[in-house]
């Protein structure tokens, strides 16, 4: 008997620290928090999660705005129907305000159905 064939779930990490302070070191927060996400993601492979190549780190950016670099670009991509799930270390680490998980910034952000 087959196994039921698991749809593949791309999956993005996003990491994000306030300041640059250790941003230098070889193992920083934002390895930290990529180690951490990655693990989760690796425990879902059973669900079909696979990780994405692209790494979507912002070091040194608030998180009271969403104009930050490479959270601009993981919305673009997710826009261009490149990724299914966004994963956090904490959900604070991609807003510090619930509102912008209800507004526009975030939650509009979906993928072409022609591209995909």
């Amino acid at each position: 008997m087959r196994a039921p064939l698991v749809k593949l779930v791309r999956c993005a990490i996003y990491t994000r620290v306030s300041t640059d302070h250790g941003l230098d070191q070889e193992f920083n927060s934002l390895d930290a928090q990529y180690d951490a996400a990655s693990a989760y993601i690796k425990s879902q492979a059973h669900a079909g999660w696979a990780m994405i190549r692209s790494r979507y780190d912002d070091g040194g950016y608030s998180g009271g705005s969403t104009d930050r670099p490479n959270l601009q670009k993981l919305l673009d991509d997710i826009r261009a129907g490149k990724i299914d799930v966004i994963v956090v270390y904490k959900v604070d680490r991609l807003t510090r305000s619930l509102a912008d998980l209800s507004g526009p910034a975030i939650l509009s952000v979906r993928p072409s159905r022609s591209k995909r």
